[in-house]
This record gives C-alpha cells, sequence and structure tokens, in this order.
C-alpha cells in the first residue's frame, strides 16, 4: 500500500508570507520525481518554481492558478510507492521518501534533523506512533481532493502546551503577539493543521481589549480554547460596525481595481513604510558630464568588453561611500543604533513588465567598471525575464536610481528601506554652460541624493554629492581610489 505525503507550500525565506501560483507544472496522475518543479509561483520577490521533495505519483493538487496561498498552505500530495513499513525505522523519513529541505529556486537538499513548521508528533489513542516517531500519512483514499477550513468546530478539551517550535504562518504574526505580550503556545489555530494565522492573533488582542486586560492574561484564560469558536466562544467581544451602501467610504462603483499582490503589493508596502519610517531629505546639483562621456567612449574604443555608462556610475559611487561611509548604513530603531556596514551592496532600479523591482549588486566596492557591467547585464536580463531569487532582490545597501532612462531630468526618490540613501541620475543632454570661463554646449546631467537625516546631517550628504558630481566631471578624480 502506497504512503501518501503531503508536501506543503514551503517558508520562502526574506519574510514572505504567501506566494500566487502562476503555473502548474504537474497534472494528477503525473509521475514525478524527487526534486522535480511542481508549479510556477510567484511571491512578492521573484517568479520561482518550488520543487517537490518526495518522489512519487501526484494524487491531489490543491488552489488554481492565480490562487494565492499562505506558507504553510497544501499544495499537492504525492502516493510514495514503497510502503511505510517497509524499510526499517532508521531508514524512513526524508532520506527514503524525498530531500525534506525546499531551497526555492535552487532544488532541494538533505532533511534537517528537525524541519519548521512541523506539529509534535502525537500517537493515536489506544496506540503508540509508528516507528519513525512521526505521525501515520493517511491512505490514498482517505486523501480529500481539497483543504477547507470548517466554519465552526468542537471547543477541545483543556490541551498540553506543546514542545518545540508553534506553527505560524509568518515572521509578521510571531512579531504582532511578541509585541503584544501573547504566548503563541495557548493558541490553537484556524489554519491547515492548526496553522496559526494572523487572524487568529488579532482576535485574541480584541477579546484582550473587550475585556481589559492584558493579551497574555487572555490567552492564558482561553487555553486550550479555539480563536474563533462558533458555539461556545470564550469571550464576545463588542460588534463591529458594519458600513452600509450609502455610507460607502470606498471609490466610486464602476472603477478599475487592480489587487495590490506579488511584487506590486511589496513596493507598495515598502514604500510606504520607507515614508512612516524614515526622516528623508534631498539635494540635487546639475554637473557637466562631458569627460565622463568622453571617457566611456575611450573606454570603448579601445577593445574588450563595453563599459555601461551605469557601470561607471556605480564605480563613483563605490568611491564617494568609502569617503562618506555613514551614507552605507541601516537604523536599528530596537537598539537605537546606526549600523555602518562594510560592505557595499549596490542595488539598482530595473522598469519591468511585472512592475518595479531592485536587483542588487553584491561587493561592488570590489569590482571594476568590467565587472560591474556584467553583473549589472545579468541581473537586468533576469529581471526581465523574471527569474531573479530572492537573495538576488535583497541585502542592498545604497541603491542608484537612474531615472533618466524615461526622458526625465530630476526626481526625488523615496529610500528603499532599510537603506539609508539613494542616487537618482537625470538624463544626460545638451545644455548651455559655462565651461572654462567661456559659454558652450557641454552634456549636463542632475543628480539627486535622498538620504535618512537620522544618519547624517546635510554637510556629510552634500559633501557625498559635491564628491560624485566632481568625479563626473572630472573622471581623473577616481584615479585616486583605484
Amino acid at each position: 500500500m502506497a504512503q501518501v505525503l503531503e508536501f506543503k507550500l514551503p517558508d520562502l525565506g526574506e519574510g514572505l508570507t504567501e506566494a500566487e501560483i502562476v503555473r502548474w507544472l504537474v497534472e494528477v496522475g503525473d509521475v514525478v520525481a524527487v526534486d522535480q518543479p511542481v508549479v510556477e509561483v510567484e511571491t512578492a520577490k521573484a517568479l520561482v518554481d518550488v520543487p517537490c521533495p518526495y518522489g512519487g505519483v501526484v494524487t491531489a493538487r490543491f488552489g488554481e492558478e492565480g490562487t494565492e496561498l499562505p506558507v504553510g498552505a497544501p499544495l499537492i500530495t504525492v502516493a510514495v510507492g514503497a510502503p511505510a513499513d517497509a524499510a526499517p525505522a532508521e531508514d524512513t523519513g526524508a532520506k527514503t521518501e524525498g530531500s525534506g529541505n525546499v531551497l526555492v529556486g535552487y532544488g532541494t537538499s538533505e532533511a534537517p534533523a528537525r524541519r519548521r513548521r512541523v506539529r509534535p508528533a502525537q500517537p493515536p489513542a489506544g496506540g503508540a506512533a509508528n516507528g519513525t516517531g512521526a505521525p501515520k500519512a493517511p491512505a490514498a483514499d482517505e486523501v480529500p481532493a481539497a483543504r477547507e477550513v470548517p466554519a465552526t468546530r468542537e471547543v477541545p478539551a483543556a490541551r498540553e502546551v506543546p514542545e518545540g517550535p508553534v506553527p505560524v504562518i509568518s515572521p509578521l504574526v510571531r512579531r504582532l503577539a511578541r509585541e503584544n505580550g501573547l504566548d503563541l503556545r495557548e493558541l490553537t489555530g484556524s489554519g491547515p493543521e492548526g496553522l496559526i494565522l494572523r487572524a487568529d492573533v488579532e482576535y485574541a488582542l480584541r477579546a484582550a481589549t473587550a475585556q481589559g486586560r492584558p493579551a497574555a492574561q487572555s490567552a492564558a484564560t482561553s487555553h486550550g480554547v479555539a480563536p474563533r469558536p462558533a458555539t461556545t466562544p470564550a469571550v464576545t467581544p463588542a460588534p463591529e460596525p458594519t458600513p452600509t451602501p450609502t455610507a460607502s467610504t470606498g471609490p466610486v462603483a464602476g472603477g478599475i481595481r487592480t489587487p495590490l499582490k506579488g511584487i506590486r503589493g511589496a513596493v507598495a508596502d515598502k514604500l510606504s513604510r520607507s515614508r512612516r519610517e524614515i526622516p528623508d531629505a534631498t539635494c540635487w546639483v546639475d554637473a557637466d558630464a562631458t569627460e565622463l562621456m568622453r571617457a566611456r567612449a575611450a573606454m570603448n574604443a579601445a577593445g574588450g568588453p563595453k563599459i555601461s555608462l551605469l557601470a561607471l556610475l556605480a564605480r563613483i559611487c563605490t568611491a564617494a561611500l568609502a569617503r562618506y561611509p555613514e551614507l552605507n548604513s541601516t537604523v536599528d530603531m530596537a537598539a537605537r543604533e546606526v549600523v555602518q556596514l562594510d560592505q557595499v551592496h549596490i542595488g539598482f532600479a530595473a522598469q519591468t513588465e511585472r512592475g518595479l523591482v531592485v536587483p542588487v549588486v553584491r561587493d561592488a566596492h570590489a569590482r571594476d567598471a568590467e565587472s560591474l557591467t556584467a553583473e549589472f547585464a545579468r541581473l537586468t536580463e533576469a529581471a526581465r525575464t523574471g527569474t531573479l531569487t530572492p537573495g538576488e532582490l535583497t541585502g542592498g545597501t545604497f541603491t542608484l536610481n537612474n531615472y533618466g532612462v524615461f526622458g526625465v531630468d530630476g526626481s526625488t526618490p523615496i529610500i528603499n528601506h532599510p537603506e539609508a540613501a539613494m542616487l537618482g541620475v537625470g538624463r544626460i543632454v545638451p545644455k548651455p554652460w559655462v565651461h572654462e570661463g567661456e559659454l558652450a554646449v557641454r552634456q549636463v546631467v542632475q543628480l539627486s541624493l535622498t538620504f535618512d537625516h537620522r544618519v547624517c546631517d546635510g554637510g556629510t550628504a552634500g559633501g557625498f554629492l559635491r564628491y560624485v558630481a566632481d568625479c563626473v566631471e572630472q573622471p581623473a578624480v577616481l584615479l585616486r581610489t583605484l
């Protein structure tokens, strides 16, 4: 008899809590191998393939294309060919059934000793647990076609607080509970297999508010009670007002609604957070880029790989950050400290059909113009094809925004949280300019620097921007740092 294993949407890392199913790569009844991609999903970071850690026959799929699933929700079930009791206890588990650990975009690897989001094993009534120490998987004919969270459920009897990790849908839910003094071990989640959702934590907090006592005390009182019972609630919170159709405060009916999800939703959240938390300021200057353009033309005429203008600007930024390291920082408000970073990872804004993304060039301070050009080209192509990994979209310490490609001269960019500064570069156009005491037509560019006023004052920001402008006007200034 085949053993049926359920594969859930894995923890995608980088704070990602959900993903949208873009395209199924397998059908029910297909035979899949260990580490074979089974579904293509879009997260708030990138478009990635999710490999399955099990090998066998697909018996069920959960979710249609276009559906958003939270981390921990079931994706597919796979019937593994070898019976569970056909091998010794020490040989069962991830090593025989699959790799057990999903690394999105990179395949899978050997399962760790303890997996995240795994509830403690509980032996069935009247007997002991199976030889592996984990609950026995259901038979193939017991696997439902789809999972539904019941609208009502009976209030369970008092239970023991589980040991080990608590199954929580995201780090944000853990932080919400921690900041409000709520013990997650005292809650029963309403998600699949008891997964604690944000709604469960918010319900417990509302219940605590209604009773006029701390959340931790309320959670202790409702020990072992489901967060939202339908029959015997532990607390009856005050009813929330329901808006009537005539008193709607939303937009006029008939407009076009675009869901803020995926990459667009992540960008919206990050920009909103930046505006809320960062006291930013902007300074700008016009610079004569004629000599920089001539230097680039001379480099490209000498043979070898072509050097991009963006790479030269990035090289100038790394030299400026070496002089003004305050702008290569982040602010830790919990510790009330400014953390000055040792390495420079430059992000750059890239517009794609799926929205704005900011790929990151790692260790930009250790790269020359050729290496920077090649890395910018690689990441730009990956952004266009939607193959950037979460690791290539996070970890930046400074951002370079070349909005001049859109034909505009200036802008006041929003800082890419949690960084401390962003350099904006406008279009380079011929303009009248006083050069060596005479009026001449020169290639002029506007540079703008938006910075976090908590990490430095205007003098430091102005010095950084002036140094960048000097390097643009006289590229030989860079020779001091090469």
